[in-house]
């Protein structure tokens, strides 16, 4: 039985070192090659970034790359304070972790699937645990997107109302919503060691209160700091966005950039996606709708909504899936122990 426990470790370690990666890559591959070549007016849109690239507003395009290292650092950044509670983790460790989770995430709805790429980074025994201390990351940054997403609705209100993208009563129940939902998360957030204590009392919860023990010692510094970085994180969205509608030429001022922009995230984060196959899409149609408000370049806002994903999810998630390789020493060092 010994035996052919290790035979099957050793079968796992294999697929990971030599399968795993490769065939992630292949597949976002021919997946992202098949999602481009079905944009519309393509040529076109290839030619409008051939002129850019070759006018001085190349710099446009380097400085949204330079912010996308800058956008999964900062979360490389949060990951690492918050697993800090169980595991310390190199920042590197924790940059690589995550574009790995970005592989993984791109074919599960609203991208829960990096928790999975993420966690294989842990040593055995923390896996499980981190997914919850990861969860609260991602909580911050939904919270921050509240926040503006609700901030910009009561900014548009008048503009979308007066195109009739929303009427005042559904911009009402979308801000009653968001609003009690932002409540909520809020509580929640900074009542952690509260929330531990009632699971506990449930006799049917008992069991996996192991697995968000060490929310307990999430203090409000640490929570402080992890919204901290959320919002500068959702601030590098939107320069982004505001950098490359420069370069395509979308006339468009930085209040609107902003408040359409979160508008468009507070969509994304409500509305379930894949990001693979339908964030693009949505993200696109949304942006068109709202953007569109404020400038008619449709063109230049598609090749901005088309040049977001290929920057910030799908060179990350190539990445990422080349990076798994590297966790073949995990693998390799649980084998010499067995």
């Amino acid at each position: 039985m010994m035996q052919i426990k290790k035979e099957h470790k050793r079968k796992i370690s294999l697929f990971v070192r030599f399968g795993l990666g490769p065939l992630l890559f292949a597949w976002l591959s021919w997946s992202i090659y098949n999602q481009v070549m079905r944009q519309p007016g393509l040529e076109t849109s290839w030619q409008h970034i051939r002129e850019s690239f070759a006018s001085t507003k190349v710099w446009l395009m380097i400085g949204v790359l330079l912010l996308m290292i800058v956008n999964w650092g900062l979360e490389a950044v949060k990951w690492k304070l918050s697993v800090q509670q169980i595991q310390q983790v190199s920042l590197g460790k924790a940059f690589r972790a995550v574009l790995s989770g970005v592989s993984f995430s791109v074919s599960t709805p609203n991208r829960v699937g990096e928790y999975l790429g993420r966690v294989l980074y842990m040593d055995d025994g923390n896996r499980l645990k981190a997914i919850s201390l990861t969860i609260m990351g991602s909580i911050s940054q939904l919270m921050i997107t509240l926040v503006a997403g609700l901030i910009s609705l009561f900014f548009l209100r008048d503009t979308l109302s007066e195109h009739q993208l929303l009427t005042s009563f559904w911009l009402r129940m979308i801000g009653y919503g968001v609003g009690v939902g932002l409540l909520i998360l809020t509580f929640f957030y900074f009542r952690l060691p509260w929330l531990i204590r009632w699971i506990d009392r449930l006799p049917a919860m008992r069991r996996f209160v192991w697995l968000i023990e060490a929310l307990e010692h999430f203090n409000a510094t640490l929570l402080w700091r992890l919204l901290s970085l959320s919002a500068t994180r959702f601030m590098v969205f939107i320069l982004q966005y505001y950098l490359l509608f420069r370069l395509f030429n979308v006339e468009i001022s930085w209040p609107q950039a902003l408040a359409t922009i979160s508008v468009m995230f507070l969509v994304m984060a409500v509305v379930p996606t894949i990001a693979l196959f339908t964030d693009l899409g949505l993200k696109g149609e949304v942006s068109l709708k709202l953007v569109g408000l404020f400038s008619t370049n449709q063109l230049g806002i598609g090749l901005t909504t088309l040049s977001i994903w290929l920057i910030n999810l799908v060179i990350p998630a190539l990445a990422g899936s080349l990076l798994i390789l590297s966790i073949k020493r995990i693998f390799n060092n649980r084998h010499e122990r067995t």
